[in-house]
């Protein structure tokens, strides 16, 4: 799985494509690669911390270059560019979006069918206002491959009612948990219940725990009631 941010771009430069040129090394990657490759751009969008959000941690507007109309376009963009396909059938979509013609090199001129782009949000925005929803930042499903919510354990507490209505939102598309982890302490009862989770929503592909790193407070190493769990729940479903 492959996290792409947007470093000093803002979602209007990537929507006009300024980062054309490396989003087409994605695609000639993936196209060669030869298996499965989640491609998982701008995840937590509606995050504050990141600065592809639309929004300031106080609630105040970032701007018309990272409005969660241009972002909709960026990752529209994204989609197409990493999927690739023929230079004239890529540039009619782009069109149709508004958007100018693709500015790369040479792109994979079939479309690349396992590549699956995964749209990322957190169930519920910070700062949470309505314009910093999830729902505000969905390109729409022609552009999205797989739906996927960040899930943590935090103060034995995780946002379950905010990851079931995300699930519920997009009834046609698959479901990924493309993070989760205990935050800072051992909790095996979070494990078993996402394994429960998974079994109940036949649509989840994907569950990543997330990889922290050694001693960090998402090191599973560090917990030994966790590990156990996740070795006899987690492992078995993942065959």
């Amino acid at each position: 799985m492959l996290g792409i941010e947007s470093g000093s771009l803002t979602s209007h430069d990537v929507a006009q494509g300024r980062g054309d040129s490396w989003l087409a090394e994605v695609n000639q990657a993936v196209a060669a690669h030869g298996g499965l490759v989640y491609v998982r751009p701008f995840p937590e969008m509606n995050g504050h911390w990141n600065a592809y959000c639309a929004y300031n941690q106080d609630g105040s507007s970032r701007g018309a270059s990272n409005s969660t109309a241009a972002f909709k376009k960026a990752f529209a963009r994204v989609y197409l560019i990493v999927h690739g396909g023929p230079a004239g059938t890529l540039n009619a979509k782009l069109r149709r979006l508004g958007l100018p013609p693709a500015r790369t090199g040479e792109l994979a001129t079939s479309p690349v069918s396992r590549v699956r782009v995964v749209w990322n949000p957190q169930g519920y925005g910070s700062p949470d206002v309505s314009g910093n929803s999830a729902a505000a930042y969905y390109p729409g499903d022609a552009y999205v491959d797989v739906v996927a919510n960040d899930l943590y354990n935090i103060n034995h507490s995780a946002a379950w009612d905010a990851n079931d209505q995300l699930y519920a939102a997009h009834p046609n598309k698959p479901y990924a948990i493309a993070e989760w982890a205990n935050w800072g302490f051992d909790d095996p009862a979070f494990v078993a219940r996402m394994v429960d989770f998974v079994r109940t929503h036949r649509r989840v592909e994907l569950l990543a725990y997330y990889n922290g790193r050694p001693n960090s407070p998402w090191d599973i190493a560090r917990q030994p009631r966790s590990r156990a769990a996740y070795r006899k729940l987690v492992v078995p479903i993942g065959r």
